[in-house]
């Protein structure tokens, strides 16, 4: 299967894992958005610190405005492979297309080092 035409870089599964860490971190002792509409508005308020996004989403188009806006607004996002992981890094027991980290809380320093790593690979 060819890779949907949003995603625009390959992430390492390590670094996938890593925000998925840093995103249940987040929801233990910071804030987080769950879902496409919260992602996004947190992307368009500038409040992001970190947006997640799933690849396996069906019609791709939910999904597809999300990483051109983070680039737009200088957000950092990273794909993850499944959206049942991400719904589970958010707490859910439903698969979930993205996720927005607001306050990293305890996951400061995971968020910046995943932001930092995104960077080198969109290069």
């Amino acid at each position: 299967m060819a890779q949907p035409t949003y995603i625009k870089f390959e992430v390492p599964a390590e670094l996938a894992n890593k925000a998925l860490e840093a995103l249940e971190m987040a929801r233990d002792t910071g804030k987080i958005k769950k879902g496409t509409n919260e992602a996004t508005k947190a992307i368009e308020r500038g409040i992001a610190k970190l947006v997640l996004i799933s690849e396996d989403i069906n019609p791709p188009e939910i999904v597809a405005h999300l990483s051109p806006l983070c680039d737009e607004k200088n957000t950092p996002y990273i794909f993850v492979k499944k959206q049942v992981e991400l719904g589970a890094a958010c707490g859910l027991s439903v698969g979930s297309a993205a996720a927005a980290i607001i306050e990293p809380g305890k996951g400061k320093e995971l968020v910046e080092e995943v932001a930092q790593k995104v960077q080198a690979l969109k290069k």
